[in-house]
């Protein structure tokens, strides 16, 4: 059975696909959604999930344990970002107007790197395999693109990073059930600028040598996108 990627209604048979500007069917979207090569609807996702609300009675009839309309709305507003439709990535910018449908997301970047006190981060090792590790939160940030962490020379994350540079970062605010992944490439950094831009009191606990210390090197990451996950709800964008 096919899913409208649109609104999410099944699709039995296919005199309920939408159709294309030469008449053709098109499987992706059904005939209330996309006709003759058109939406019919001029709408955002959350005004189609609203739409489809109104027909929380037809949907609890396929149910053996009926729903409200609110559960069906955050059900809806979890499953259709993953629909073709609306599964477009959004560009947001430090400088740029905020976009409704990320409102707030800038800010929430801005806030959990600088409050939580662990930063998960992701690397590949050389068999393909993503390896992750809880490490002190940045020490540094430029806006919501770049990233600065502290870190040993000799890891065996540095490594990886030195032999691909593809990364992750991942902040989790447990509490507020909040999760937010920013992807991107990583930097193994040494030069005296950075790192002593970043080196604080109490470093030498973990380098004896101090800011020239040969086991002390700067991660930069450099975000090109991202997935955030709040209020039930998830959203990509991409970073320029």
């Amino acid at each position: 059975m096919k899913i409208c990627q649109s609104c999410g209604m099944p699709i039995n048979e296919e005199s309920m696909f939408g159709t294309n500007t030469d008449g053709s069917k098109n499987s992706d979207y059904c005939i209330y959604c996309y006709k003759d090569g058109k939406f019919l609807q001029n709408c955002t996702m959350d005004e189609m999930i609203e739409h489809c609300a109104q027909f929380i009675d037809d949907v609890n009839q396929g149910l053996s344990q009926p729903i409200t309309r609110e559960e069906y709305i955050g059900k809806m507003k979890m499953y259709f970002p993953h629909l073709k439709r609306w599964h477009n990535e959004i560009t947001i910018t430090d400088d740029m107007p905020e976009n409704p449908a990320l409102s707030g997301v800038k800010e929430l970047i801005g806030q959990m790197a600088d409050t939580l006190p662990i930063t998960f981060i992701s690397s590949v090792d050389d068999e393909g395999y993503p390896c992750t590790k809880a490490m002190l939160s940045p020490r540094v940030r430029e806006g919501i693109k770049v990233f600065y962490f502290t870190t040993n020379t000799f890891s065996l994350r540095v490594a990886h990073y030195k032999a691909n540079p593809k990364a992750c970062i991942y902040f989790c605010d447990a509490d507020g059930f909040k999760g937010m992944m920013l992807r991107g490439t990583m930097e193994v950094l040494t030069d005296a600028a950075t790192k002593e831009m970043i080196w604080r009191d109490g470093d030498t606990e973990y380098y004896p040598g101090g800011v020239t210390d040969p086991n002390y090197c700067v991660l930069k990451f450099t975000a090109t996108s991202g997935r955030f996950y709040s209020d039930y709800y998830p959203r990509s964008f991409v970073i320029e």
